[in-house]
């Protein structure tokens, strides 16, 4: 089978029981760790002086970053006032998800970034467009160098920000995740959203085992669901090794298992 027994660390949280299930159809030990939860911030004023700003005409385009924000931003303000908004202005989505709700919405779009849908293609999808006054909706972090492109070209940004990465309420299993990652007790670690590393590593070190952990985390297969989530790879000194021809999980399991052999043969010397 495809993975042949190796130790699989995921990270995933929202589909972990899927995760697991795909793992171990493609023959890895897999060991699920969850990393992360999204958590809307609480008493958001900035999001009601947004929609106020946007109702009185003081933005040309919204960029939404993420589906689950946009949804945010409607459960925060009320069920169909945002979608409202939104016709009014060009509307840029990152991806296939806040596609998926503006069309649920009945909301057009103005452009969208193509595959792999990161800040890049953003820029480069709106580079010609007139518009000079944008709000974009946020995810878990700041974007910055999606916000500094635009302010570099003469554009007045501002960044909404609805929810934000939280670690689990549990963090006893990505614990036993850092600790068992310090002691080589893996073979690929496979990465679906940013944030699940640095919630990884700062549980490394909060057990005391961050410099075991480092040096384990350069003999891992690294496999990674896009370029969004390699990029973050980048912050803490490490590159994927692989990202799937298609950024879905199931494509990413597949195409990790046909690969992860021979990368871990590469980076071990074997």
């Amino acid at each position: 089978m495809a993975f042949d027994g190796l130790r699989i660390l995921s990270l995933e949280s929202r589909r972990s029981e899927e995760m697991g299930i795909l793992l171990r159809k493609q023959g890895g030990e897999a060991f699920i760790a969850p990393s992360m939860r999204e958590v809307p911030i609480a008493d958001n004023p900035d999001v009601f002086t947004f929609y106020e700003r946007l109702r009185h005409g003081d933005f040309e385009m919204v960029i939404l970053l993420t589906g689950v924000g946009a949804r945010a931003v409607d459960t925060i303000l009320g069920p169909g006032l945002f979608a409202a908004e939104l016709k009014k202005v060009a509307v840029v989505p990152r991806g296939p998800k806040p596609q998926a709700v503006l069309r649920e919405w009945g909301v057009p779009w103005a452009v969208s970034a193509p595959s792999p849908n990161t800040w890049r293609e953003l820029l480069a999808v709106t580079a010609d467009r007139p518009e000079r006054r944008i709000a974009v909706q946020e995810y878990g972090r700041p974007n910055e160098d999606l916000l500094a492109g635009l302010r570099e070209r003469g554009c007045e940004v501002t960044a909404v920000r609805v929810y934000q990465w939280a670690l689990p309420v549990d963090t006893a299993p990505l614990r036993d995740a850092a600790r068992r990652v310090a002691r080589g007790e893996f073979d690929v670690l496979v990465l679906t959203t940013s944030m699940q590393l640095p919630h990884l590593a700062q549980m490394a070190e909060e057990e005391g085992v961050a410099i075991p952990f480092r040096a384990a985390l350069n003999k891992l297969a690294i496999c990674s669901i896009g370029p969004t989530t390699s990029e973050s790879l980048e912050d803490m000194g490490l590159r994927a090794d692989m990202e799937p021809s298609i950024p879905k999980m199931g494509i990413l399991v597949k195409e990790a298992g046909e690969q992860a052999g021979d990368i871990i043969a590469r980076k071990r010397g074997v």
